[in-house]
């Protein structure tokens, strides 16, 4: 890959991971529309590592009180949390082991993309109008944790969104904008530590010359653009709502609806 594509692909995953708008979209896109070559494996773990640092990083003090706790036992609000995320991790993480494969094969296309960027802003619209409730990612109750979870399961499949999906389950079952994005960023962390676990063990086998310079440098650009992103999303979300967001989806789809025809 030459500097630009390496660029370019790591601002894309820095800047739509965590907004509602489908980073594997925007990944795919690049190779279906231009004559770049594919990225390969290794870049998409490297990007995906430093999205994955980035969430980390921003949550940092979390994660330290679930350490802490976890380690002397201690029930408490942190605890209570961290096993929410782990309920709603468990569904994406069985649909992606049973349906990778097909989903890789047959559903990485334009046209799918197009149909579900459409699709998927609806429901992201429909559940941020009118929102009042200020309720936090801790008053989530188990069997709204579970619901969130299998929503995100959907979103294995290019153009729905992880956090766009998540978040419009968190909405609507209650939480207020910034308590969805950010059980929603939580929850990223080990279903973003999982997706590139997998894309490592695949590319052991890939025959790929290491291109250590690509890999470092999209690393870096992934997570420093994707920290800004989290950290400008939660301090906006109030005041903007999901609407611009909802218009770009609606608005992208179009556009490669256009390319179809």
């Amino acid at each position: 890959m030459d500097l630009t594509q390496v660029i370019v692909l790591a601002l894309i995953q820095g800047i739509t991971e965590f907004l509602p708008i489908s980073s594997s979209a925007h990944l795919i896109l690049p190779a279906q529309l231009t004559d770049w070559p594919d990225q390969g494996l290794l870049f998409d773990v490297a990007v995906h590592l430093g999205s994955l640092t980035a969430v980390v990083v921003y949550f940092r003090s979390e994660l330290t009180r679930f350490a802490a706790d976890a380690s002397r036992l201690r029930a408490g609000a942190s605890t209570a949390l961290l096993s929410r995320v782990a309920i709603a991790t468990i569904p994406a993480a069985i649909a992606g082991l049973l349906f990778k494969p097909f989903i890789e094969s047959e559903l990485r296309t334009v046209g799918v993309i197009a149909v579900t960027t459409i699709a998927f802003a609806i429901p992201l619209w429909w559940a941020d109008r009118g929102v009042t409730s200020t309720r936090d990612e801790h008053a989530l109750s188990y069997p709204q944790a579970a619901i969130i979870g299998l929503a995100q399961a959907l979103a294995l499949v290019p153009g729905v969104s992880r956090s766009g999906i998540t978040i419009t389950a968190a909405l609507l079952v209650g939480l207020g904008r910034e308590g969805a994005a950010r059980f929603s960023f939580l929850l990223a962390i080990p279903t973003i530590a999982g997706a590139a676990l997998l894309a490592a063990v695949d590319a052991r086998n890939a025959p790929e010359v290491v291109a250590w310079t690509d890999l470092g440098l999209g690393f870096t650009v992934s997570a420093v653009v994707a920290y800004a992103c989290i950290a400008v999303f939660v301090a906006l979300v109030n005041r903007t709502g999901m609407t611009p967001y909802v218009v770009y989806r609606l608005v992208l789809g179009v556009v490669l609806l256009g390319f179809l025809v």
